[in-house]
Formats: C-alpha cells, structure tokens, sequence
C-alpha cells in the first residue's frame, strides 16, 4: 500500500464514524507514524508503507475512532507556534485561548510578572514569557500530574530557569505581588458537561472542566482574592465561557475595585476573553 490509499483509508474510517476534520486527522496520524510533513501527500504520493508504519497507522485510527483526541494520541499540540507536551491530565491548548495570550501580550512588557493559575500545560504564561525578554512567571495547578507536564514543557523551551511552577488550590502563598495575573480556570457548569462531544467530556480531565454548579466558582474565588496578588493597576486576564461575559463583569463590577473592563470575541464571534484594571 502506498502513502495516499493508506491516507485515503484512514480518512474513510474517520469519516465512517462522524469524526469532525477526518482528512485533517488522518493526515497527522499518518505523518506522525511516517515521520513525514504536510508536503509528503502532494509531492510522494506513491511512497510505499511498511507493513510496520500500516500496523501502528491502523492502531492510531482505532484510537481517533473511538474519540480519543489527536492531540492526546500524538502527545503535543502546536500553541502559539510552539509545541507544548500534552496528555490526559491537561486541556488540550485550543486557538480560542491564544485570544486569552495575544490581548495579555499587548499589556505586557519586558521585565514583567505574570501569575498565571490553574496552569494546566503550562502554555498560557510559558507563551507569554517566550515572547517577552526578562520576564518571569508563577504557575499554579491543583494536579500533580499536570504541575509535571507544565515543568517539562518549561524545560523543553528553555524556560524553566524564569518559571516557579506551585502546586497549590488556585493561589500560592501569599506575599508577591505581579503585575499581571491570567487564568484560563474551570468553567463548564457541572450538569453541562455530559453534554459535551467525547473528545471532551471522556477525556480531557473533569477537574479542568468543571467549574460547579454555575460554572462561576473559580471566577468569584479569583475576584475575590485578587487584591492579594495584582498590583494596584496591574490587570486581570480571564478566558470566559461563550455565555458568561455579563455574569464575570458584573462580579468584577461588584467587587468595586476594577475600571477599564472590556470583553473580547473569539474566532468563531464568541465572547472568550474578560481583562480589567485593578485599582
């Protein structure tokens, strides 16, 4: 068998059981197994397989038939034009969030202190520091599984000499202060969950998802406490669920510490993004 029927077949098998993006995915698998690129399809077509490359193809469109995300499959998701370490025990970086990074960016400069919680893979403040000059951060993450994924892509990208990484319920231990603070935190509403698609709600990790019963716990726990943390006009930056841009601004508001609240859109026109001022 060749490269393109071997591409062809995966792509049939994914498309055979609903996989969104099958052609997308089955193109990763196989260049993942082939160790080859983009251009491999266009311009080696007729590259012949080895009976070992079509097993381990096969085995990794068994997984992806059974909804298993391609970023856990492969173990590293591209973020930021990095690539990150991912597994089951963090998110997988979504495009949505680099809203979250590329808006903290322009308030962020050289010098900077970044508190970045509820971690996860580290990619939110590991991006940050990788396109900022002497910058430094403090990561924090409740999972000893992901505060390791988080230290290994800090070393990965040579950046684990300007990254505390904490393992800590939201906050580390009072006594610094930084002049930017950025959370991407749970916040699915725990009924909403099953309703999610497999990819998610059978793997991602539960505890990165769910936010309580009003998917609002860790955005009032983050307001809340923020004054111990953020310097007075240092900003806060929160990805936000499609629906909850007024719920976050109004317990921003209420807390009455707060001016220059914005709100921004994802890709897809959906609100992703709260930043404010804190005074």
């Amino acid at each position: 068998m060749n490269y393109k029927d071997l591409f062809e077949k995966g792509t049939d098998t994914l498309e055979r059981v609903g996989i969104p993006e099958a052609k997308l995915d089955a193109r990763l698998l196989l260049e993942y197994v082939c160790n080859t690129d983009h251009s491999t399809l266009f311009a080696h077509p007729d590259r012949e397989i080895s009976d070992e490359e079509n097993s381990r193809y096969q085995e990794l469109i068994e997984r992806r038939s059974k909804r298993e995300p391609v970023a856990y499959i492969l173990g590293k998701w591209d973020f930021m034009g990095l690539t990150f370490k991912v597994n089951e025990n963090v998110l997988i970086p979504e495009q949505d969030t680099e809203i979250l990074v590329e808006e903290t960016l322009r308030f962020f400069e050289d010098g900077m202190r970044v508190l970045d919680l509820c971690t996860g893979s580290g990619c939110i403040a590991l991006s940050l520091l990788n396109y900022t000059n002497d910058t430094k951060a403090v990561c924090t993450d409740i999972s000893d599984e992901a505060i390791a994924v988080a230290t290994e892509n800090a070393a990965l990208l040579g950046l684990d000499e300007r990254t505390k990484i904490v393992r800590t319920d939201l906050f580390p231990a009072k006594g610094e202060k930084f002049d930017i603070v950025v959370s991407n935190p749970p916040y699915i509403a725990s009924d909403v969950i099953e309703t999610l698609a497999p990819e998610v709600k059978d793997y991602e990790p539960r505890l990165a998802l769910d936010g309580d019963a009003d998917g609002l716990t860790f955005y009032r726990r983050i307001i809340d406490n923020i004054g111990d943390y953020l310097y007075s006009n240092g900003y806060l930056f929160l990805e936000i669920g499609y629906d909850q841009a007024e719920a976050v601004k109004g317990l921003m508001e209420a807390k009455g510490k707060f001016h220059d609240i914005q709100v921004l859109k994802d890709y897809a026109g959906n609100d992703r993004v709260v930043s404010a001022c804190f005074y």
